[in-house]
């Protein structure tokens, strides 16, 4: 088999996991947060959850150091575990990749439509109340197909992609929330919290996992260094990811609030673009936020297709899925069974439409959770120093807690029947998955004993 393409350096697997992580949801779903915690009480629950998963992250940097391969939880729960535990847990984490993906196709035609109101119009049909237009279907699957392209022509080119959307962002991101603070006042954060103050922590805490994982998106690409990359770096690539993203939302949350009455954002869809446009009484901020947003959006889009790719070829590798998905293209040197297979899913998502938009942020955060708390339970077993196992045990304390919050029925936020029924069906497609490689595997040694039958 081909090996993958070795072309990435530090920066490269920085934007990978801090372009994963930071997607549009400070753009499309700031109402969201400030309605959940008000503005201090969400920028405390980015900023509690980021503390909570240094832990996590720690295990991980060690791991991708340790055993650099494409699966990240696959490959690492097989050191310990038994096959089935290997295949679930890939599995959750790949929803947990998967299902950022049309988010962020149906996001990028909201965004184009705030630009052009003429879009919000030849509705195809409605999913959960929410209308799907043709044009943002069109601009959907059109981001979706340059994604694949993307992915499929090489990893350096998907990097190059990568590193030059998340510095970009980076820079505007500077230039707007500046904007914001000069012409803000500290009034316009009261009150600090939506409900009582440990109640809007903990409402935003329950979502946190989702938009911060991603960091562990750079164990996945782990086969794809350059040849004089350090393992050290991927442990660097992770920790910084984590930091800069949790800055990142902690300053955009008060940087809007702090600009705009945030009461009053709660009923705006787009209230970080609304918040800047009043703060600074021009049309040239909100087209500058717009900016990034789309930014940010196609790097997160390029970030969890590529984990969630590699996942799926970690799975076709290992002939515990379709072995279509392990393919490598013999001049590309990318998984083209699975980049396609990712990418047919992806498009497939968007035609739900943006019905999905918040329910999957919660499905998302416990789908990562699961996989961390797998990933630190293997550190545990592969690691015999008390000091690795206390940062293993402690990781796996922070995933445990962070599913308890979401599936307990006494913890507000918790998971409702839509999110039920959503890891329900992956769970199920999961097994379907599994049984059908098994008796491929199985057909595929009984025919190899009959040959040597015959041979002999």
């Amino acid at each position: 088999m081909n090996p993958l393409a070795r072309k990435l350096r530090t920066f490269d697997y920085f934007s990978i996991g801090f372009g994963t992580m930071v997607g549009v949801g400070w753009l499309v779903l700031m109402d969201d947060w400030l309605g959940r915690g008000g503005p201090w009480g969400a920028a405390l629950g980015f900023l509690i959850g980021a503390i909570l998963l240094l832990p996590v992250c720690y295990v991980y940097g060690r791991l991708v150091m340790a055993v650099p391969d494409a699966g990240g939880e696959i490959a690492y729960t097989a050191r310990v575990f038994p096959a089935g535990i290997s295949f679930f847990t890939g599995w959750i984490m790949i929803l947990s990749y998967l299902i950022v993906c049309p988010w962020e196709g149906i996001a990028i035609g909201k965004i184009v439509a705030y630009l052009l109101p003429g879009l919000n119009r030849i509705e195809l049909y409605q999913l959960g109340g929410k209308p799907v237009f043709l044009p943002h279907l069109i601009i959907g699957l059109g981001c979706t197909a340059a994604i694949v392209y993307v992915n499929w022509r090489g990893v350096r080119m998907s990097a190059t992609l990568q590193s030059w959307m998340t510095a970009a962002m980076l820079v505007l991101f500077v230039v707007f929330t500046a904007c914001g603070l000069a012409k803000g006042n500290i009034q316009n954060t009261w009150p600090a919290f939506s409900h009582s103050s440990w109640v809007s922590i903990l409402l935003v805490l329950q979502i946190v996992p989702y938009y911060l994982a991603g960091f562990e998106s750079i164990g996945k690409c782990a086969e794809e260094a350059g040849p004089r990359f350090r393992p050290r770096g991927f442990f660097r690539a992770i920790i910084a990811a984590m930091l800069v993203a949790a800055a990142f939302y902690c300053i955009i949350i008060l940087s809007v609030s702090y600009a705009y009455p945030w009461r009053q954002l709660v009923q705006h869809p787009f209230a970080t673009a609304f918040a800047l446009q009043n703060a600074v009484h021009s049309a040239w901020v909100v087209n500058l936020v717009l900016f990034a947003a789309l930014l940010s959006l196609i790097k997160t889009f390029n970030g969890n297709f590529l984990a969630a790719s590699r996942l799926l070829f970690a799975l076709g590798r290992k002939q515990m899925a379709s072995s279509t998905l392990g393919r490598v293209h013999p001049e590309n040197r990318t998984p083209t069974g699975a980049v396609w297979a990712t990418g047919a899913l992806t498009a497939a998502g968007v035609c739900l439409g943006s019905a999905i938009l918040v329910p999957i942020t919660e499905v998302g955060a416990l789908a990562s959770a699961c996989g961390w708390l797998a990933a630190c339970a293997a550190y545990f077993y592969i690691e015999p120093r008390k000091r690795e196992r206390l940062w293993a045990i402690t990781g796996a304390t922070v995933a445990t807690a962070l599913i308890g919050i979401k599936l307990l029925w006494f913890v507000p936020g918790h998971f409702t029947g839509v999110e039920w029924m959503a890891f329900a069906l992956w769970i199920g497609a999961g097994i379907i998955v599994r049984q059908q490689a098994m008796n491929a595997n199985s057909a595929s040694h009984a025919v190899a004993a009959r040959v040597s039958v015959v041979k002999s």
